[in-house]
C-alpha cells in the first residue's frame, strides 16, 4: 500500500512554482505513486504505472522521433505524467508531442528554469512515505476497533455501516439467500439501476468486490462502488479487513447455531432407535425446511485409534454441514457410543447419491489430514433407505460396516455397507452360529502344520486360489522360486486332498480362509483355536 498525490497537489509544491502545464491538462487529476528520473529512451518495461517522470531530455531532446516514442511508451505504461527541464538538451517541445499528450490527457509539465531533481524526488517521496505510514496506522486502528465492535454487533449491516463511516463509498451486500442490503440506503427505484451498474461496470477504479468465505463456503459478496473518486488500494485493504470480520461474525453465529442443533440429538437418537412415528419425523423436519425429503442414509464418524488427537465436535459438525449441504443433503447430527452420527437426507435425484457422499467424504478427509497426509477419522456409511421411518436400518447397517472396517479393512478410512458383500455374509453367519468348527473342518491340517513348522502353507493356499491356480503368478506374488511352490502345493494336496482345486471344494476353502481371517481379527480365535488343536 503506497501513498499517493494528485498532480494538482504536486503542482502546489515549492519546486513547481515556476513550472507550466503545456499539454494534457485534462489529466491533472491523475494520481502519483512514485517519482523517477529517466534519461534513457527505452523505458516501457521498467514502469508499473502512476509514476511521475522527470527528465532533461538528454537522450531525445534533439530527436523528434525518439521524443515521440518516449512519450508514447509513458502513455502505454500508464505513467502519471512527464516533467521536462527546458535548457541545453530540450529548448522547445515539438507540436506533435503536445498533440499526442493532449489526445491522451497525458500531462506534460515544463520547468522553465533549472531545478534540482534530487530535491524534488526527496520532497515528494517523503510525503508519499508519510502518507503510507499514516494509512498503515489507520488500517491497524480500524482493524482493532472493528474487532472490539464484534463483541457487541448483532447484524452484518452494523459492520458495513462502520466501514462506510471510514471510506464513504456506496456499499452493496449480497447475501447467499439473495437478500441485498445498501449502505447507505438508496431509494427503491434506484436499487435495480445500481445493481445493473455493478454487473456492467468492469472499471476497477470505480467498483471492487470481495466474497465472504466461511469454511470454504461462500455466504455473500461485498461491493464497493464509487463515482466521486477512484477506489484505491487502501479501500481494498479496508474491505479485506471488514470481510474477515464479517466471516468471524458469521462463524460465531454458525457455531452457536450448531451447538443448539446438537442439543436436539436426544430426539434424533430416538429416531435412529426406531422410536419416532412418521408423523413425528415429518413435524420435526418441517421445522428445519426439510419436510419434502423422503430418503437418506446414516454416516458414522469416529477417531481412528486411541492415540488420535481429540476432536472438536462442534467444528467437525460445521465442516460436515458445509461440505454435505453443498452435495445436496440436509444434515442432522447426534452422538451415540462416542461416535458422531450424521443423518444425510437426500434433497436431489437419487441416481448419484453415492457419488455425492463419496465426494463429500473425500473433501472432509482432505481438510482433516495432518502434514503427512494421514487422517484421524474413520467413517462408515449404512444402507440407503427409502422412507424416513426406515432410518434405524441405515443406522445399524452403518454400525455393521464400521465393525467390519475396524476388524478386516486395515488402512481403509471409509466404507459403504453395500460394498462389503462377502464380509457381510461372514458377519451374519457368525451371529447365527459358531464358525470355528466349520473353519477347522477344512483348514485345520494346514493351520496345525504352520503352527508346528512355522510354515506359510495357509498364505500360499490363499494366494494360489486368488491367482486361479496359476503357478507362475503365485510364485511371483510370494517372491519364491517355482520349485519351492511345487513342494508347497504337494504338501497342500497331502493335507487337503488332491481334489482341493475342484470347483465346489475350492469355493468353500476360499470362503473359509476369509472366515478364518475375520475370526482371527476378533483376537479370540487363537485362544480357542489353540485349545482345540492342542488336544488333537
Amino acid at each position: 500500500m503506497k501513498g499517493m498525490l494528485s498532480l494538482q497537489e504536486i503542482m502546489q509544491r515549492t519546486h513547481f512554482e515556476k513550472a507550466e502545464v503545456i499539454a494534457g491538462e485534462k489529466g491533472m487529476n491523475r494520481l502519483v505513486k512514485w517519482v523517477h528520473v529517466v534519461e534513457i529512451t527505452s523505458i516501457e518495461k521498467l514502469l508499473n504505472g502512476q509514476e511521475l517522470i522527470l527528465s532533461t531530455g538528454v537522450s531525445f531532446g534533439d530527436n523528434p522521433a525518439a521524443f515521440h516514442s518516449f512519450v508514447q511508451q509513458l502513455i502505454n505504461c500508464h505513467a502519471a505524467g512527464l516533467c521536462i527541464e527546458k535548457g541545453r538538451y530540450t529548448s522547445t517541445i515539438p507540436a506533435e508531442i503536445i498533440t499526442l499528450a493532449d489526445e491522451h490527457h497525458f500531462p506534460l509539465i515544463l520547468f522553465h528554469e533549472e531545478v534540482s531533481f534530487v530535491e524534488i524526488t526527496q520532497d515528494i517521496h517523503s510525503i508519499l512515505i508519510n502518507q503510507q505510514y499514516k494509512k498503515i496506522s489507520e488500517l491497524e486502528m480500524y482493524a482493532q476497533s472493528l474487532n472490539k465492535k464484534l463483541l457487541t454487533i448483532s447484524h452484518e449491516e452494523e459492520i458495513l455501516s462502520y466501514l462506510h463511516e471510514h471510506i464513504g463509498t456506496q456499499i452493496i451486500y449480497e447475501k447467499e439467500n439473495q437478500d441485498v442490503y445498501f449502505i447507505p440506503s438508496v431509494p427503491i427505484h434506484k436499487r435495480k439501476e445500481l445493481v445493473t451498474a455493478l454487473s456492467n461496470d468492469n472499471d476497477e477504479n470505480l467498483h471492487i468486490q470481495q466474497p465472504i468465505q466461511v469454511l470454504d463456503k461462500q455466504y455473500g459478496m461485498i461491493h464497493l462502488y464509487s463515482k466521486n473518486r477512484p477506489l484505491s488500494e487502501f479501500d481494498l485493504l479496508m474491505l479485506d479487513r471488514t470481510v474477515t470480520a464479517l466471516a468471524q461474525h458469521l462463524l460465531r453465529g454458525l457455531y452457536v447455531e450448531e451447538k443448539r442443533r446438537l442439543e436436539e440429538s436426544e430426539w434424533l437418537r430416538s429416531w435412529l432407535d426406531g422410536g419416532q412415528s412418521l408423523e413425528s419425523i415429518r413435524e420435526f423436519l418441517s421445522r428445519h425446511d426439510s419436510v419434502f425429503v423422503k430418503n437418506g442414509v446414516v454416516l458414522l464418524c469416529e477417531k481412528n485409534g486411541l492415540d488420535s488427537p481429540s476432536l472438536d465436535k462442534t467444528y467437525l459438525t460445521l465442516l460436515f454441514r458445509s461440505i454435505f449441504e453443498q452435495q445436496g443433503f440436509s444434515v442432522f447430527f447426534t452422538e451415540m457410543k462416542n461416535t458422531l452420527t450424521v443423518i444425510l437426507l437426500n434433497r436431489r435425484d437419487e441416481g448419484r447419491w453415492k457419488e455425492r457422499v463419496k465426494e463429500g467424504i473425500s473433501n472432509l478427509i482432505a481438510k482433516q489430514c495432518d502434514k503427512n497426509g494421514r487422517t484421524f477419522l474413520r467413517l462408515s456409511v449404512g444402507k440407503y433407505v427409502h422412507g424416513l421411518e426406515q432410518m434405524s436400518k441405515s443406522y445399524w447397517t452403518a454400525w455393521e460396516a464400521m465393525k467390519i472396517q475396524e476388524q478386516l479393512l486395515h488402512g481403509v478410512y471409509s466404507s459403504f455397507f453395500e460394498d462389503l458383500h462377502i464380509y457381510r455374509l461372514i458377519s451374519y453367519m457368525q451371529k447365527q452360529q459358531d464358525l470355528r468348527e466349520f473353519v477347522m473342518e477344512y483348514l485345520e491340517p494346514v493351520i496345525v502344520h504352520d503352527q508346528k513348522h512355522n510354515g506359510k502353507l495357509l498364505e500360499t493356499l490363499k494366494v494360489y486360489l486368488s491367482c486361479n491356480g496359476s503357478k507362475k503368478e503365485t510364485a511371483n506374488q510370494l517372491f519364491i522360486v517355482r520349485q519351492t511352490l511345487y513342494h508347497r502345493i504337494q504338501k497342500l494336496e497331502t493335507l487337503l486332498g488332491e481334489d482341493f482345486m475342484l470347483a465346489e471344494k475350492r469355493l468353500v476353502i476360499e470362503f473359509m480362509i476369509m472366515v478364518y481371517e475375520y475370526l482371527n481379527s476378533t483376537n479370540d480365535y487363537f485362544e480357542e483355536g489353540n485349545k482345540s488343536t492342542s488336544n488333537l
